[in-house]
């Protein structure tokens, strides 16, 4: 499974356990992911952190200081970065 993390703005969009689907939004150098609809943001990943799936489950949602974070699980093998 792989994990990915959305900025979300206002509490109770969503919820763990709701499965949600994602648009991707592609830029010059990377791409950018949002929970439809305009429920929350990613941040930008290169190339070849770019995710297949356009549905996943939310797994929690985290409340900080900086805001609500919304960790989303995708069925896809977790991402290993060679350096």
């Amino acid at each position: 499974m792989r994990e990915m993390t959305f900025k979300m703005e206002r509490p109770g969009l969503v919820k763990a356990g709701d499965s949600v689907n994602i648009s991707e939004k592609k830029t010059a150098l990377n791409y950018t992911y949002m929970i439809e609809p305009a429920v929350a943001m990613s941040g930008c990943y290169k190339v070849n952190q770019r995710i297949k799936s356009r549905q996943g489950v939310v797994k929690e949602v985290k409340h900080t200081d900086r805001g609500y974070y919304v960790i989303v699980e995708f069925d896809e093998d977790d991402l290993i970065v060679k350096r």
